[in-house]
């Protein structure tokens, strides 16, 4: 990304929409923005394959899961922030990710333009790549600005969208399991 060119076209964007762009409370804005729009966005220069750590030779063969991943994302239709919580459960196959990793994978895509079922397909595919584990699931469930703040303006409405791969999809119980324990 580069910096200065965001700086320039945010300082632009705020003349369209402020008459006093110059006034002390929006000088530096346009600095703060570009800043911002780093973290936001860094997904977009991260290498999963270097991040991964994965255990070779484990006879765990039950599920793994981590839930209540908290992430922050932005809206590729509206560039407006939607949040929340992903749930994501896998079954190995002689291999296992070290745990931390499993939400800077959700971090990664969700620090990108995206969409919510998007982002849940990603992470799932992404976890099957690299582990090939015996299924995965992935449950999203998030709350979107573009809905709260503006358009049909419903404060209280999550969306929950959903990944299943292999074990996961083909076993009722398998997925019936996974969603009874992310609650």
């Amino acid at each position: 990304m580069d910096k200065k060119r965001v700086t320039e076209l945010i300082r632009e964007l705020i003349q369209e929409i402020d008459k006093h762009p110059d006034r002390e409370g929006l000088e530096d804005t346009p600095q703060r923005v570009a800043q911002s729009f780093e973290k936001l966005f860094g997904g977009y220069h991260k290498d999963l394959n270097g991040l991964v750590t994965k255990f070779e030779g484990e006879d765990y063969d039950e599920m793994i899961i981590c839930k209540n991943i908290d992430f922050y994302s932005t809206c590729e239709h509206h560039m407006l922030p939607f949040f929340g919580k992903a749930h994501i459960g896998y079954l190995p196959n002689k291999k296992i990710i070290g745990i931390s990793k499993l939400p800077r994978i959700v971090e990664i895509y969700a620090r990108r333009l995206q969409n919510q079922e998007r982002l849940t397909m990603q992470v799932a595919k992404t976890i099957n790549k690299l582990v090939k584990p015996k299924g995965v699931g992935v449950v999203i469930e998030a709350q979107h600005l573009c809905m709260m703040a503006r358009g049909v303006e419903k404060q209280n409405t999550i969306m929950t969208t959903s990944s299943f791969i292999d074990a996961f999809r083909a076993s009722e119980k398998t997925r019936s399991e996974f969603l009874k324990l992310i609650g």
